[in-house]
């Protein structure tokens, strides 16, 4: 095991999350949201009146003028400042590389990743197809144009640095950050599902369907890419999975509450949030044993076991 054991080969002070934190943040609110600024000033030229609109607005950006494929491409830019500053910080500040950070060991494993993410694709079309026999009167076709090209080429390339973000920092960092406080596999995991939780509970779908309806969604993802990391002694599967879901739901549906408004190909009409946290149950554990067959996993005892201060192997696989 490498990924969780990296973390006694670097420095764990607790100033160094906070700077670390810090820093993602700063670089996301500045650099990340300078496009948005200048599209706002361009506008603020030509139209005065944009500055009661930035006054009434609840997230909404839409009143900036842009299309939805230029405002969700301006709305991930501040995703890739912040890997950015991670990348360049994690070594001065935890004398562990970025690829350390992601797996313990030197390299990362992209095979896991993209195998990762097309089963994931795979389950989120199945259930896709299902629920769209099943219900075919709470979808509508809402985009067939050339746009839907161009929305694919944005989320394909933007939403790997959103998705990679958030899982580095969950499934790479934190969990490291947490097993120098507690070493039990265990504690990590629920700490930072806790957390991955809670940093989506400003999404538009909390306040449409409420705190402690959408807060179990959250959560259960969490657990979800934190047990495939542990299994899989790396994040690599996680991000992929990540990486899918996100990708697929820009491009093939959406929904008036969705955090991230695309021009998808489907609108979901009414959502059922205890039906969809039933299926992602499912789906998750689906998706978890197919990942130990296709990977060959040992055996989920590791979930709870120890985190050794010495790394046994450097072994890439």
């Amino acid at each position: 095991m490498n990924h969780l054991e990296a973390t006694y080969k670097g420095k764990n002070n607790f100033w160094r999350y906070l700077v670390m934190i810090a820093a993602v943040f700063l670089a996301s609110n500045t650099i990340g949201s300078i496009p948005l600024l200048i599209s706002f000033l361009i506008k603020s030229m030509s139209d005065p009146q944009t500055l009661s609109g930035l006054a009434k607005t609840s997230g909404d950006l839409s009143f900036i003028g842009l299309d939805s494929n230029t405002l969700l491409a301006f709305m991930l830019f501040p995703f890739m400042a912040a890997l950015a500053a991670f990348f360049f910080l994690v070594k001065p500040l935890h004398s562990r590389t970025f690829a350390q950070t992601i797996n313990g060991t030197s390299k990362i494993r992209w095979n896991r990743f993209f195998t990762s993410m097309i089963i994931w694709y795979a389950l989120s079309a199945g259930y896709f197809i299902i629920n769209l026999k099943l219900d075919p009167g709470n979808f509508s076709v809402a985009n067939t144009g050339m746009t839907v090209l161009i929305l694919t080429i944005i989320s394909i390339v933007l939403i790997p640095f959103q998705s990679g973000l958030e899982e580095v920092l969950f499934r790479g960092y934190l969990m490291q950050g947490f097993t120098s406080v507690f070493n039990r596999r265990w504690f990590p995991l629920i700490t930072t599902s806790l957390l991955f939780a809670l940093l989506h509970s400003l999404n538009p779908e909390v306040r449409e369907y409420g705190f402690l309806t959408m807060m179990p969604q959250y959560f259960i993802f969490g657990i979800i890419f934190g047990i495939i990391t542990i299994m899989d002694d790396g994040a690599e599967a996680a991000m992929g999975a990540h990486t899918a879901n996100n990708t697929f739901l820009c491009i093939m549906v959406t929904n008036k509450s969705s955090a991230l408004q695309t021009a998808a190909i489907y609108e979901q009409i009414k959502i059922y949030p205890w039906t969809e946290l039933l299926v992602l149950v499912i789906t998750g554990l689906l998706f978890i044993l197919i990942l130990s067959f296709v990977f060959r996993w040992k055996g989920f005892k590791v979930l709870t076991g120890r985190v050794e201060r010495e790394i046994i192997s450097e072994t890439v696989n």
